[in-house]
């Protein structure tokens, strides 16, 4: 049998700048599932995304979702794509096999922890003040560099890791650190400044979107200091989950976080086309 993706639209040219088409699985011209491809919104119309990948229950296991993926990758080679990328739950354990048994890696993973109703409280000597407009500057600066240096040290070209960094700070940060529902928070230990938090109440749960510990002050659970910090500001702020992004071989944060009970909720994945 001759596993084949059929187009059941037109490219499309999206709003947002992508191009995207949708496909039929066919086995033998027999529908049996669906795949969703598009460019990337921010890394451009060298990468692509499989958005969607779908193959129903009675045609499962018979190698029906390996073949669409492989038959993806050359859809989208033919769009002039260098790079793929998908996004799989972590519940979905055979999505995450077939990804990993085709070429893709892990880049970063999605995290997540429920909250309780109770703030939790910070260790003896360490307290918790807001960023001041002196400090912003040079920590966005700073952020944005680590940020640039996690995206190409994992596939990325630089020009498109800094690009991606600009975009992101643009979105997410349209009025400084005066953006609504944006927390800075300098974390002190003794009255020494020793870490920093950037934390989102805005959405549905609380989201960290960057916590640091200053280098002369690492090892000493600062870290941790400044999760509990995120709790209990999610928490203030009615936040019932709080979420946040790994990068791939971060080992030291992948324990903290899993150490606090928060657990994978997503992979995020790439390969490149060669």
């Amino acid at each position: 049998m001759t596993t084949t993706l059929r187009p059941v639209e037109p490219l499309q040219q999206n709003p947002d700048g992508t191009r995207s088409r949708r496909y039929q699985v066919c086995v033998n011209s027999r529908p049996v599932g669906e795949v969703h491809l598009a460019t990337h919104p921010v890394f451009g119309t060298g990468v692509a995304r499989i958005l969607h990948l779908r193959v129903e229950e009675p045609d499962r296991r018979r190698g029906r979702g390996t073949v669409a993926a492989l038959a993806a990758e050359e859809a989208v080679r033919a769009w002039g794509c260098r790079r793929i990328e998908a996004t799989v739950p972590a519940d979905a354990g055979p999505a995450l096999r077939l990804a990993t048994a085709l070429g893709y890696v892990v880049r970063n993973r999605g995290m997540e922890k429920p909250l309780g109703d109770t703030p939790p409280a910070l260790p003896e000597g360490s307290g918790a003040r807001p960023m001041t407009d002196a400090e912003y500057g040079p920590w966005r600066a700073r952020g944005d560099e680590e940020y640039a240096r996690n995206w190409t040290a994992r596939g990325v070209p630089e020009a498109e890791a800094r690009a991606k960094a600009e975009r992101d700070r643009a979105v997410l940060l349209p009025e400084g650190r005066a953006t609504a529902g944006m927390l800075f928070d300098v974390l002190e230990h003794e009255g020494t400044p020793v870490g920093t938090l950037w934390l989102s109440v805005r959405g549905e749960h609380g989201y960290v979107f960057d916590v640091e510990t200053d280098a002369a002050h690492r090892g000493r659970g600062h870290g941790r200091s400044l999760m509990l910090l995120a709790e209990a500001r999610s928490v203030a702020a009615g936040k019932r989950v709080l979420g946040l992004n790994v990068f791939a071989g971060n080992t030291p944060a992948e324990r903290l976080y899993a150490s606090l009970g928060y657990t994978t909720v997503e992979y995020s994945m790439y390969k490149p086309l060669l």
